[in-house]
């Protein structure tokens, strides 16, 4: 059964209209109601979602990092060079890579260290206590050859589960994992070899066949997972058009990437699933093709993201927990994830929660970031709706300096692709922003939450726009309190959020792209 909001006596009473809302209905509804105006904290009384077992949600950045365990991996190398590899950039160096892996793995582990120059590979499985070395002057490019990377394995794809192509690098069930060093990781995609499978995007890909496109693949994967069909015969392998991540760990334990560049990816760049203690440290994410999150944690537990710069074709950084009805099968919420000292530049989203989310999302702080692009939509974005459920709680923005942010510092939607359909409400509640100044944006917030299930207990704590140019847009949405909020050198009261206009003055398509309704 799906978690709905808390229906105690605190909650203040809010209009319904009938159950079977319309998108006329939505798009005219106001039901805002306010907290007040005085309060610096969420309500006492709002609790932390329940954990598995024993654990005490953490409720400080610090208290997560602190725990998390970082890999222990023997200290001894073994040079990719010693085993047939050449940076010449023409050496295919796969089958070296393999057999340093081998004889790091029969010692018992180390650092698979790789020559300088232009190394060409194809796909790599890491082991447990291992760590791949990427020196400073050492390029690392995977051959964009799609039948390289195959036979299937285990993978995860958009929030399901599936046999699909071999992440470029991979580990499954190891611990102790890392990919470590000052050089450049290169996905070998480009606009002729893995991202024309994403069919139009960005004004490219037009001339792409309907049977290259990942369209139909994407929608049998869905349909396999709603009926649900075992993992092992939802088969993805020659022919298909779902592009794999370039670093995939899935069910690992204590895994760190730090110090490297990223680029040019097929998919997701950094992809951990059902991972534990995992570690992004001093990395670039840059890459400008369709599907480039930076970051996507995926139902994973202590998670630290710092010092990290962000120049991606999507989210900056994607927290995930499923999709749909797999989603709901695994039941494995992300949580406990820290993002710090980051830098956002192009992008969807600096930090976007779904719209994979069915397993819930909480526990997120977000801290000490710069974000400043005109090509970056939001700061914040929760993407949900009625086919994913899922509960999102308890997340913490603090201390953002944002020079420019293209439509929103704060999105939350409860409407995203599909729409208005489903029977598994949403549940979007205690967001907390704090101490965050604006250059300038569209709007401070958007948010369309649900009839049945507004969006509820958001906290704005000194907060300063210099510049909103158009006025934001609430809908749907319970106790919000606000602080010492100044946009426009306005101070904001009850009246000013009483008076904020509806979905009549915006027109947004199924991804929540929001635009001014011209008068």
């Amino acid at each position: 059964m799906e978690r709905r909001p808390d229906q105690a006596g605190t909650m203040p009473s809010i209009r319904h209209d009938d159950p079977a809302v319309t998108p006329a209905d939505i798009r005219t509804s106001r039901r805002v109601v306010l907290g007040g105006v005085a309060s610096a904290t969420l309500l006492s009384a709002c609790s932390y979602g329940g954990l598995a077992g024993n654990d005490i949600a953490p409720r400080t950045a610090d208290a997560i990092a602190g725990r998390i365990q970082r890999p222990r991996i023997p200290p001894r190398d073994f040079a990719v060079a010693d085993h047939g590899g050449l940076g010449d950039g023409r050496t295919d160096n796969t089958a070296a890579i393999v057999r340093t892996i081998d004889a790091c793995a029969a010692a018992g582990g180390g650092r698979i260290v790789l020559p300088r120059g232009l190394c060409l590979t194809g796909p790599i499985r890491l082991r447990s206590r291992m760590a791949l070395h990427v020196p400073e002057g050492s390029h690392l490019r995977f051959i964009p050859e799609p039948d390289r990377y195959l036979p299937p394995v285990f993978s995860r794809w958009e929030g399901v589960e599936l046999m699909g192509y071999h992440p470029l690098i991979y580990a499954f069930e190891e611990s102790d994992v890392a990919i470590t060093g000052h050089g450049t990781i290169d996905g070998g995609a480009d606009d002729d070899h893995w991202w024309p499978w994403k069919g139009p995007w960005n004004g490219k890909f037009d001339g792409t066949s309907a049977g290259e496109r990942q369209a139909a693949d994407r929608a049998r994967l869905f349909d396999l997972a709603e009926r649900g069909v075992p993992v092992e015969q939802r088969v993805f392998g020659t022919g298909s058009r779902l592009r794999p991540p370039l670093f995939q760990p899935y069910r690992s334990h204590r895994v760190l990437v730090e110090g490297v560049t990223i680029t040019n990816s097929p998919f997701w760049l950094l992809h951990p699933v059902l991972c534990r203690d995992v570690v992004f440290r001093d990395l670039t994410c840059r890459s400008h093709g369709p599907n480039n999150d930076g970051i996507d944690p995926e139902s994973c537990t202590n998670v630290l993201i710092e010092r990290c710069t962000f120049d991606t074709g999507d989210d900056c950084i994607a927290i995930k927990a499923g999709r749909n009805a797999d989603g709901r099968r695994l039941a494995a919420p992300c949580e406990n994830i820290v993002v710090r000292h980051c830098r956002m530049q192009d992008g969807h989203a600096g930090v976007a929660i779904g719209s994979e989310l069915t397993g819930g999302v909480r526990n997120v702080f977000v801290e000490d970031c710069r974000m400043d692009s005109p090509h970056l939509t939001r700061a914040l974005e929760i993407k949900t709706n009625g086919y994913r459920g899922g509960i999102v709680e308890d997340i913490h923005l603090k201390r953002l300096r944002i020079g420019v942010v293209e439509r929103a510092l704060v999105q939350l939607w409860m409407f995203y692709e599909e729409g208005s359909g489903g029977t598994f409400v949403p549940v979007i509640r205690r967001i907390a922003i704090d101490d965050c100044t604006v250059g300038r944006t569209e709007r401070l917030l958007v948010i369309r939450g649900r009839p049945d299930s507004p969006v509820t207990d958001l906290s704005l704590t000194n907060i300063h726009v210099l510049r909103e140019d158009q006025p934001s847009v609430v809908v749907d949405a319970t106790r919000i309190r606000v602080q010492r909020v100044v946009v426009n050198g306005q101070a904001w009261t009850h009246d000013t959020l009483t008076a904020l206009p509806g979905m009549e003055t915006i027109r947004c398509d199924k991804w929540a792209v929001c635009r001014t309704v011209e008068s």
